[in-house]
Parts: structure tokens; sequence; C-alpha cells
């Protein structure tokens, strides 16, 4: 028994019991947990605070022990889901009935082609609801293509149409031209002298037989808005005798960007990147040992993206002998060590500066946020970086940032993609725009908690903090930590001295460290100090407890021996 069956069993029983699911951070917990490793080994792996995994953790032993009704902890989960699951006969038929797809597919036999069977599934729905045409979208390198191919090949179509658009805007083939090769090459058809006249006879073939159609890769044809480019007009036209409703043809269209023809019936799937479970198959057939928590690590990192997994597997096989963990440990700092990987987020990225660069200024500007402790950001994070346009224009940028598959976003919560990011930050960092954007992302975090009642509010109080740092303004990330808020204990304190009440002594130590070793004459430093010392004792250090006691007093009598004891600065003194 491993901790991947136990995985497995867990996401097939847990949702219909509760409609959850687990997260990944409490993935990677019950799996190094399972290995014996501790919650600080856990936080570093996964690149979060230790009190965060910690936090995590407790959700998880929780809905653990609701699902299987009996007491779950760190210590005992193990042994006890191994002893569940030895007494639980019904397994494996759990385990197909809650994967079952709702439609018939087909079975894939390609071992290049696996992880799929929901997204053929969702593709058969749309077509049994009468969808004609169909834009599989997403970023770079998920397998939006490979995805179309197979399913037009494996669904019974009489005859396959393929267009494969440019990657340059200018290398475009007219529509005009394309459909005069389809009647000619593949229905023995002479097209008319006008496009209308021969639209009309290739859709008088699409009426007699099943035809599948695939455009693949629309974006470059698509304008800022995501309309056909006036030159290429007539592919709406095309795009209209496909989705024609009397037609057998079915359509598939991969793109980045969302198709926003008005005159259009089209339908969009958003493709996810793959499952755990697909790049753990996938490198198995290859022949790789697999190290499950850098597997997971990894796939959380390029969220499942198929291309990704192509070429780490490439590049663990060639350059590490197999070493899954030795290729991470080297690599896991710049996820765009690969080419090929840089290069589909550089186009991407690039493609978006020509055509929208307030869109294009915003995503360089959303590489600041830190994506760690607060994984997501709400939409006023968004705005507050857009400082220099106008509110009403707002929304429209940041659906163009979604159009082009270039932010993730669900429920109003907004996010890069790991690899986007690396990018993002690449172009800010060197910009006249770091320091601003930092300082106005710090401003949105600290107006943003009015008062801390919970540890979600606490991580979100301090990520101010962790923009000032990165531009160097020591005295602004002191005063974070020293900003005063009411909290669940009906305190007015400062947020340190909230932050290590709830337990989070580690990471506020490390900060106000940081924060005094770069201060000097600064009104802060005594509180800053006395903090410090409280920290130092309750983790028993009571030596540099006194220090930084001593230092305090020390700061606090000369600042008093600088002020004059006069009525208007009697609250200062």
């Amino acid at each position: 028994m491993d901790a991947e069956a136990a995985l497995a069993w867990l996401d097939a029983i847990i949702p219909p019991q509760t409609g959850e699911r687990l997260s990944d951070l409490q993935k990677v917990i019950l799996v190094q947990v399972w290995l014996g490793r501790k919650y600080l080994d856990i936080a570093h792996s996964y690149g979060c605070t230790e009190g965060h995994a910690k936090d995590a953790g407790s959700q998880l032993w929780k809905l653990l022990s609701k699902v299987l009704r009996e007491k779950i902890t760190k210590s005992n989960c193990r042994a006890t889901l191994e002893r569940v699951l030895r007494k639980t006969t019904a397994i494996s038929s759990s385990l197909i009935d809650y994967s079952r797809s709702p439609q018939p597919t087909p079975k894939l036999e390609d071992t290049n082609f696996i992880g799929r069977t929901e997204a053929i599934a969702h593709l058969n729905t749309l077509v049994n609801q009468g969808s004609k045409v169909i834009v599989i979208q997403g970023e770079g390198g998920l397998g939006k293509t490979t995805l179309a191919q197979q399913y037009l090949q494996t669904q019974g179509f009489d005859l396959v149409l393929e267009l494969l658009m440019a990657k340059e805007t200018q290398n475009i083939t007219p529509a005009e031209r394309v459909v005069e090769e389809w009647l000619k090459q593949d229905f023995d058809r002479e097209p008319g002298v006008e496009f209308g006249v021969t639209l009309g006879r290739l859709k008088r073939e699409l009426h007699n037989r099943r035809i599948g159609v695939l455009i693949d890769n629309l974006e470059p044809a698509l304008d800022q808005q995501g309309r056909l480019i006036a030159s290429h007009r007539n592919y709406v036209e095309l795009l209209r005798v496909l989705a024609d409703a009397r037609v057998q043809s079915v359509t598939l269209i991969t793109s980045r960007d969302r198709l926003c023809e008005p005159g259009l019936n089209v339908n969009h799937y958003r493709l996810p990147g793959l499952d755990q479970s697909a790049w753990q198959k996938f490198f198995r057939n290859r022949g790789l040992a697999i190290d499950s928590p850098t597997l997971q690590i990894m796939h959380r990192t390029y969220c499942g993206n198929a291309k990704a997994m192509g070429i780490l597997c490439g590049s663990i096989q060639e350059d590490f002998g197999g070493d899954m963990a030795l290729y991470w440990q080297e690599n896991h700092a710049d996820p765009l060590a690969a080419t090929d990987l840089k290069n589909l987020a550089v186009s991407q990225i690039n493609r978006l500066q020509a055509l929208d660069p307030q869109a294009y200024r915003l995503l360089c500007r959303l590489g600041c946020y830190r994506y760690q402790d607060i994984p997501t950001i709400p939409s006023q994070g968004l705005f507050c970086l857009l400082w220099d346009v106008p509110p009403d224009q707002h929304r429209q940028i940041i659906a163009s940032l979604r159009n082009r598959s270039l932010v993730e976003c669900d429920k109003g919560e907004y996010w890069l993609h790991p690899v986007i990011r690396k990018e993002a930050i690449a172009r800010l960092r060197p910009s006249d725009e770091w320091e601003i954007t930092n300082h106005q992302a710090a401003e949105f975090w600290t107006a943003s908690i009015k008062q801390i009642e919970t540890f979600k509010d606490a991580l979100q109080a301090i990520e101010a903090y962790y923009h000032y740092i990165e531009i160097n303004e020591f005295d602004l990330a002191g005063k974070v930590i020293l900003k005063s808020r009411n909290n669940q204990w009906q305190q007015f304190l400062p947020l340190g001295s909230t932050l290590y009440r709830m337990g989070l002594i580690q990471p506020i130590l490390t900060a106000i460290n940081q924060v005094v070793n770069n201060l000097e004459n600064d009104p802060n430093l005594s509180e800053l100090y006395n903090i410090l010392g409280d920290l130092y004792w309750i983790i028993g250090k009571i030596s540099q407890a006194i220090a930084c006691q001593e230092k305090t007093i020390k700061l606090a009598t000369q600042s008093l021996k600088s002020l004059v004891p006069q009525p208007e600065n009697k609250h200062t003194v």
C-alpha cells in the first residue's frame, strides 16, 4: 500500500460525501506525512510557511476524520488509512463508479495521448447538444491540437479536413484558397467564380456527409477584441457555414485567444491542464522512476501543462539519468530553464504586447504578487495596478487577459500560471514601473484588512511587507509589522504581536530581523526590538531576548531625551 493508492481512494470517496476536494497542498501533506516528513520540510518543499502547512494539515485531518468516522491525526493517518484500505473490498469498483464518464468514449491506446477522457466526454456532450463549432481554448502547450486531432480521428467521421493556421499573421492563407483546396482535393468538386458560390458548394457537401474539420491555431487571425482581422473577414463567412445547424460536420478550433464574433454561434471549451495521475502515467510509460513529492510539485508548478510534461521528461532522461528529484533540485528555482518552455510563454506575451499594450502592462505588473501564502488575488488587487487607466476600462483590460488564457480566474479570484509569472516579473523588474507597482500592491494589501480575525487575514496583512522588501523600503516594511488593528481576541495590537499570538512565530521573527538589520536611527526601531525580544523569549532564546529589550530601553530613552514635554506632544512622550 502506498500514498498514491490512498490519494486515489480519497479522491473517489470524499467529493460524494462532503462536496469537497483535497487541495494541492493537502495532497502534498498527505504524501509527505506518509513518508514521515515534518511540517517544516513540507513547507520548504511546497514553498509556503510552516504555519500555513500546519493550518492546511489541520483542516485535512478534520476532513478525513469526518469522512472515515474516526479520529485521524498526523501521527496516525498512515496506519489508519492502511487499516481501512485493507478492510475495504470495494475500492476498485468505487473508483470505477466515480470516474465513469457520462458519455461513451473511445478506448485510447496511444501512450502519447493520456488523461483526456473527460475532455473527450465534454466534447461529445457539446456535440450531442447540437454544437457545430467548438473553440478549444487555453494557453500554449496544453495539448489543444492533440486533443482535437484525437477526437476527430476516433469519432467515426467520414472525412477530416485540417487547416493549420500560419503562426505569423502576414502568412495566413486566405479563406477563399482554403475552401477551394477542400473542394478540389477532398470532394472532387470545382469551386465557383465567387466566394459565396464556393461556400454554397461546400455547404451542400457538409449536408450529405459527416465531416470533421480542424482549424488549428486561430489566434494569429484575431485582433485585440478577439474578432477576425479586417484582411481575413472571409473566415467569418466560412465559420458561419460550418456553424449552420443543418450541416453534419463538427468543427474544432484551437486557439489561445477567445473568439468573440457576435454573429457566430460557437461554443468555447476551456481546456484544463492534465491531472497528476496523467503525468505519473506518462513518466512511467517512459521508464522513469516516480518520486511522488517531486512529481506533485512539478505538476503544480506547471499546472499540468502537457508540453511541459514532455520537455521535463526528456530533460530528466537525457541530462539527469532519469533522476527526477535531482533534476528538480537543480532547476526548481527557474521553471523556464528549458528553452522550449520559455518560448511558449514569450511568444504569447509578445503577441499581447503588440495587440493590447494596456493589458500587457497589467500582466507584467501582476508578476509582482507572490501567489504563495495568498495564492489568488481579488479583482480589487488588479484594479489597483491600473492606476494609469480610467476605471471604466478596468474590466475590459482584465477580460483581455482572460480571453487570451494569460491570467487564471475562478469565482472572482485571479492568479498567474507560475511559468507566465516568471516571464512577467522578468519584464517588470528592470522597468521604471517596478517600484510604483510594488507600492500600489502593498497599499492594496494593507487597506484590504481592517481587522484580523482569521489566519488568512493575518497572512494577507503581512503581504505588504514583502512588496516593500522587494524595493528595499525597509522603513515602510517595518511600519507594516507595527500597524495596529483589532484582532480576534478584541485586542488592538501591532500586526507583529498578533501574528505571533496566532502561532506565526518564525515568519515574523525573520521579517523583523530583516528590517532591523537594514535600518538606522528609525523612530520605529524601539518598538520593533520590543516585539523581537518577545519572540526570542517565547522560543527560549533568553539572552537574545534580553539584548533586544536592552536595545528597546536604550532607543526609547534616547527618543525621550530628544522630546520636550509640552502639551502638544504629550501623547508622543
